[in-house]
């Protein structure tokens, strides 16, 4: 089986592995805290349900970003470069926002690497244009 998109793949899964495990740390409060819908004005639920919804609002559109400009043959360092910031980024910010008192170090590392990515891929994307 021959990869189309192996700079994307690769990015890709620990994304995947991440979500599922953010997922799953809203699942087991839920279970816990017998809460149903909603955050039940639980403020570690509320926290869970924040870095998990700011995850699915900004990876997959990354990710979709990282895939055109993979398909278009965009030099595989900047692929490289995005790709590992929006990881790197990604986990920072479930990391320090998960923490009791909120990091702040953990958010701006985290936007930064997902909006760096973003913006390197964007960039890519019209350099192809051109």
């Amino acid at each position: 089986m021959t990869h189309q998109l192996p700079i994307t793949a690769i990015y890709a899964v620990p994304l995947a592995l991440l979500f599922l495990v953010l997922s799953v740390r809203i699942i087991l409060i839920r279970r816990h805290k017998r809460i149903a819908f909603g955050s039940g004005g639980d403020p570690d639920l509320e926290r869970r349900v924040r870095i998990h919804d700011n995850f699915a609002e900004y990876t997959p559109f990354a990710l979709l970003l990282l895939t055109l400009a993979e398909s278009a043959g965009s030099p595989p360092l900047w692929l490289h470069l995005a790709g590992s910031s929006l990881v790197i980024g990604r986990f920072a910010h479930a990391i320090g926002l998960s923490r009791p008192s909120t990091d702040d170090l953990g958010r701006i590392v985290g936007m930064t690497g997902s909006q760096t990515s973003i913006l390197i891929t964007a960039i890519l994307l019209l350099m192809t244009w051109s």
